[in-house]
């Protein structure tokens, strides 16, 4: 849960115009806090390694407080910048380079929404098969947001009881030889 529920993204941070006039010492401020608490991290996960096992030094209270401490930081930093600047910054993730995968903005991924639905309550012309129709018009629309946003949208479908599954491995055909 983000600490920035009930924000308003009709503020300018969060328009289409470009931003201007931004200060960064509160947003440097917070790194340079996330970068001590790294830091200390370090020293102490040193230091801790250097009295117990892997697995104690998981579980060590000092190392769990500083873990605590450096995500409160990346909140705050993710608070900051979505407050300041409107942006929803993917700053924690872990990515680990693997030469033969291609660069991470050339990968694609699947994304899946699903929903129970059960029949209408009452008198409705609407029929279970309708729910299909209306899944589909919402597709369309998430498929249009993410092109109007720069994404490419290669393919998306729409289906009833089971997943739609997109076949992205189309290099590994003729691989079993």
């Amino acid at each position: 849960m983000s600490g920035n529920e009930g924000h308003e993204h009709d503020h300018p941070a969060h328009g289409s115009d470009p931003l201007t006039g931004v200060d960064p010492s509160e947003l440097r401020a917070v790194v340079d806090d996330l970068g001590a608490a790294l830091r200390d991290y370090v020293d102490t996960a040193v230091g801790v390694r250097a009295e117990f096992g892997a697995h104690e030094a998981d579980e060590d209270p000092r190392i769990l407080a500083l873990e605590s401490r450096v995500a409160g930081l990346n909140a705050a930093l993710y608070d900051l910048l979505h407050e300041r600047l409107g942006l929803h910054s993917d700053l924690t993730g872990m990515t680990w380079d693997d030469d033969e995968e291609p660069a991470p903005h050339t990968r694609t991924d699947t994304f899946h929404l699903g929903f129970v639905v059960g029949p209408p309550q009452g008198t409705s012309d609407l029929s279970m098969d309708s729910v299909l129709g209306i899944v589909d018009d919402a597709g369309e629309e998430i498929a249009q947001r993410l092109i109007g946003s720069g994404f490419d949208v290669s393919e998306w479908g729409t289906s009833r009881g089971v997943p739609v599954v997109f076949d992205l491995d189309e290099d590994d055909e003729g691989d079993d030889a």
